[in-house]
């Protein structure tokens, strides 16, 4: 694909060179032969995600989540994949068989599928994320169809970024259902958890994001922010000593200025 910058009249005097070059806004980020390849918040949002998923009622060796992985459905169709930006499984081990990081997920091999699936929307993908696309004659089915009809994830999230809309869905009866938010959040009290936005800095980055709640609504704090929260803990704990030694050596002094050596009242306790 050859790109055609718009035309731009010429002023004078001439702006420099780098000044009529096509911007970030300008050129795709996408592959046109493959919709849907990351950008920084493909990148960004997903990783939130990984960090934040800690299902309560798994233990952490039987949680797996991935982005951008290979996701191999069809055992006809050996090749026939998706790609999801996002997904979580429970009931299977964080390692391929116990040993290995995976190269891609294969459903005949796992024999567990995907809990949980969240798609970011981007103008190539946005059809066939929301399921407004039909299969081809000849033509693996579209990601809806898989989620929905193959692998029957239970909950499927479409979210984007530039009109900050959260979708979700449910599969009821083996078709998936659109899903209300209860106060703000997505419960899914299989997994202990909820999915909800935050409007917060992640990596430096302010924004909203979509991130993994508890059921009651508390933020699951990714690493860094544990290393806050402990730091800030600690200097509380801190400050809180400080202020104890202070008041323990504001009240010595009273006593003597009392004719009452508070040295002898430790002795005496």
């Amino acid at each position: 694909m050859t790109f055609s910058p718009p035309l731009i009249s010429q002023s004078y005097p001439p702006l420099p060179p780098w000044e009529n070059l096509p911007t970030m806004y300008d050129l795709p980020s996408e592959n046109p032969e493959e919709p849907g390849l990351p950008d920084e918040f493909h990148f960004l949002q997903p990783l939130l995600l990984y960090l934040t998923f800690q299902p309560i009622n798994w233990s952490p060796e039987l949680v797996y989540s991935a982005a951008d992985l290979n996701l191999y459905y069809d055992l006809e169709h050996h090749l026939w994949y998706k790609r999801p930006d996002w997904f979580g499984v429970v009931g299977v081990s964080r390692l391929f068989q116990g040993r290995d990081l995976r190269l891609n997920y294969v459903r005949w091999q796992e024999k567990v599928n995907p809990f949980v699936v969240v798609e970011l929307l981007s103008p190539g993908t946005e059809d066939e994320d929301l399921g407004n696309k039909e299969t081809k004659k000849d033509k693996p089915p579209t990601k809806w169809e898989v989620y929905e009809r193959i692998l029957r994830i239970p909950y499927y999230i479409v979210f984007s970024r530039y009109t900050n809309e959260l979708r979700a869905f449910h599969l009821v009866g083996g078709h998936y259902e659109p899903m209300n938010l209860i106060e703000g959040l997505l419960p899914m009290p299989e997994l202990g958890l909820s999915l909800g936005l935050w409007q917060g800095s992640f990596r430096g980055v302010s924004k909203l994001w979509l991130r993994w709640f508890t059921l009651e609504g508390e933020l699951i704090p990714e690493p860094t922010e544990e290393v806050a929260a402990a730091t800030e803990r600690a200097i509380l704990a801190e400050q809180e000593a400080t202020e104890a030694k202070r008041k323990a050596e504001k009240l010595a002094e009273r006593l003597r200025q009392l004719g009452i050596n508070p040295d002898e009242l430790d002795d005496d306790l």
